[in-house]
């Protein structure tokens, strides 16, 4: 249960931002003890694969908090955040892989499921994250855009941290991924409703 929980809440990270999970996993297994990568998932904690993460994340911090560029930056993120999504629960939940080279055993031994899941889960949070952000860049000019980025990526840094030493309490932070969703639907849908009787805005 709290691999899964694990797995979970590294997978949702992954929606906000996909390489915040993976780069926590990575810094936490090479320097600390907090985290025992499974086999087949220490690539994630050599120095070169954090390097380029880290260099990957700047790039997505600085696109996502510019508004335009950040629905650019979702549109190429529809395949990074959920692959992202996949190999954070496939880490995190400490599932084995066997080699590419033979996609029969893979998907016979259910090896598939964990990576899947996490997929779906990444994939579900950014579609929230990407719809959102149309709503907070119309309501406030633009100027909205740096302040949900970074409340965006903080709450995949605390997601992170919690999936992988409280993760009983990730069942909260999906609560408020709940939330956050429902608000961006009652939004879309007053936007809709306010553009067909002709109003000049949204208001508060």
């Amino acid at each position: 249960m709290l691999e899964a929980l694990t797995g979970t809440g590294l997978a949702a990270s992954a929606g906000l931002n996909a390489y915040i999970p993976l780069m926590i996993m990575g810094l936490l297994a090479r320097w600390t003890d907090t985290i025992d990568l499974p086999t087949g998932w220490d690539w994630l904690s050599n120095g070169w694969t954090l390097l380029i993460l880290a260099v990957l994340l700047v790039i997505e911090m600085v696109a996502d908090k510019v508004p335009v560029v950040d629905h650019v930056n979702d549109v190429v993120q529809t395949v990074v955040r959920p692959t992202a999504g996949g190999l954070a629960f496939g880490a995190g939940s400490s599932s084995e892989t066997v080699t590419v080279s033979d996609p029969g055993s893979f998907f016979g031994s259910h090896q598939w499921v964990p990576i899947a899941a996490g997929v779906v889960i990444a994939l579900v949070v950014h579609g929230v994250k990407a719809s959102s952000r149309p709503v907070v860049n119309a309501t406030t000019a633009g100027f909205g855009a740096p302040v949900a980025s970074t409340a965006e990526d903080i709450g995949s840094v605390v997601m992170s941290v919690l999936a992988i030493l409280l993760p009983v309490l990730v069942l909260l932070g999906l609560l408020l991924m709940v939330l956050a969703g429902v608000w961006v639907v009652r939004r879309r849908r007053r936007k809709k409703i306010l553009a067909a009787s002709g109003a000049p805005g949204l208001g508060g």
